[in-house]
């Protein structure tokens, strides 16, 4: 009986052992790339995305015409994602590399070529010039060649980078001109870097951007000038320190036009000399004048400019001028030749007030309305 129960027992076992059933062996991740390899006509706004399912990521290379895509990893490593749309009518190589979590690693490659612009935009114009040393209240400006109907779209491809790095944002004057602001003044001395990533940017159906821009500048010292046309003195500073102070003569404030505004302005350019007609009036009108004026430092967009004007019985005494700021001959060639396009300039005692969109008075908005006019920012515009 012994006998015969272990032989029951161990038929059991084996019986038992024959039913079990052995784990399948791990999968190796699966990779999807969109566009998918082989694509020939791919839409340049949609990107690269590079995502792994059962693994993570731990290799994206991608390159067009030979240079790296930039991009980056999600916190989870799954998905992989271009910084920027893609060039039109270009081909991108592709290799990517996932690892499983306990088992074996795929590696796929291919390549894929995004489809033609039928036209194009792109940057007409840029302020400041490319290697320009400018003042620490300098905009960047951007002038488009094509009206944008999709701000946020451009916007977002729109990068400056400053060292050390300086809070700031877009704002859209219209549809073909953006202006970059920091949040305060540039730091003295600071390298900024704009590039517009506008490589596959779409306007409109085939309506591309084909190519990115690069520009540098440099911010110089930090020269602010203080003007009180009530005392008739205008202080200039330079890294904090007074270097100049200059007798002047202001608008005599008869009219409006005859008015000096005040606020924050900034030097825009400059002339020696500047040709200066008077606006509306024709020869013969009271008031008529076609001068041409020496040193003159313009800082708005409504005929005004700190200049030269020999009349040193007006200046720290009166205003007399049709709105501009003079001073001595010999100061006023001072300012001239130390001005840097960007440089602010603070004028107080008018009841004319300097408007935001004058010339380049973007100081006079708060850092909140300026982000109004930002496209990304869901706040209403500025009325």
């Amino acid at each position: 009986m012994l006998r015969r129960a272990a032989t029951i027992c161990v038929a059991v076992l084996l019986a038992a052992a024959g039913c079990a059933s052995a784990e399948p062996p791990p999968r190796p991740p699966v990779v999807h790339v969109s566009p998918a390899f082989d694509t020939k006509r791919a839409r340049p706004d949609q990107g690269l995305v590079v995502s792994a399912k059962g693994g993570t990521l731990s290799q994206v290379l991608a390159y067009v015409s030979g240079v790296p895509v930039r991009g980056t990893l999600d916190p989870t490593r799954t998905t992989w994602r271009s910084s920027w749309t893609l060039k039109p009518g270009a081909e991108y190589t592709v290799t990517v590399k996932a690892a499983g979590a306990e088992g074996p690693s795929t590696v796929t490659m291919g390549r894929f070529r995004t489809r033609q612009a039928a036209r194009s935009f792109g940057l007409a114009a840029t302020t400041p010039q490319p290697g320009e040393t400018v003042g620490i209240g300098m905009p960047v400006i951007l002038d488009f060649d094509t009206p944008v109907r999709d701000k946020a779209a451009v916007e977002r491809a729109l990068e400056v980078r400053a060292e050390p790095p300086a809070e700031g944002a877009w704002r859209w004057i219209d549809d073909t001109r953006a202006v970059y602001r920091p949040r305060r003044f540039w730091r003295p001395r600071q390298q900024v870097t704009v590039t517009a990533h506008l490589a596959g940017i779409r306007l409109a159906p085939g309506v591309y951007g084909v190519s990115d821009q690069t520009f540098a500048f440099t911010v110089g010292r930090a020269q602010t000038s203080a003007i009180d046309t009530r005392t008739h003195q205008m202080t200039v500073r330079r890294d904090g320190r007074v270097v100049q102070r200059m007798a002047i003569s202001a608008g005599m404030a008869t009219t409006r036009e005859y008015t000096t505004t005040s606020g924050v302005h900034l030097t825009m350019d400059k002339g020696n000399p500047v040709r200066m007609i008077s606006p509306g009036r024709s020869e013969g009108d009271p008031d008529y004048y076609d001068v041409m004026i020496d040193h003159a430092v313009r800082i708005s967009d409504s005929g005004e400019y700190v200049h030269a004007k020999d009349n040193v019985w007006a200046q720290g005494r009166a205003n007399v001028s049709h709105g501009c700021v003079n001073a001595r001959p010999d100061q006023a060639a001072w300012f001239y030749d130390t001005s840097l396009r960007g440089d602010p300039v603070t004028i107080t005692g008018t009841d004319r007030r300097l408007e935001w969109d004058n010339g380049w008075g973007f100081w006079q908005l708060s850092w909140e309305q300026w982000l109004r006019g930002s496209a990304l920012r869901s706040a209403p515009p500025l009325p």
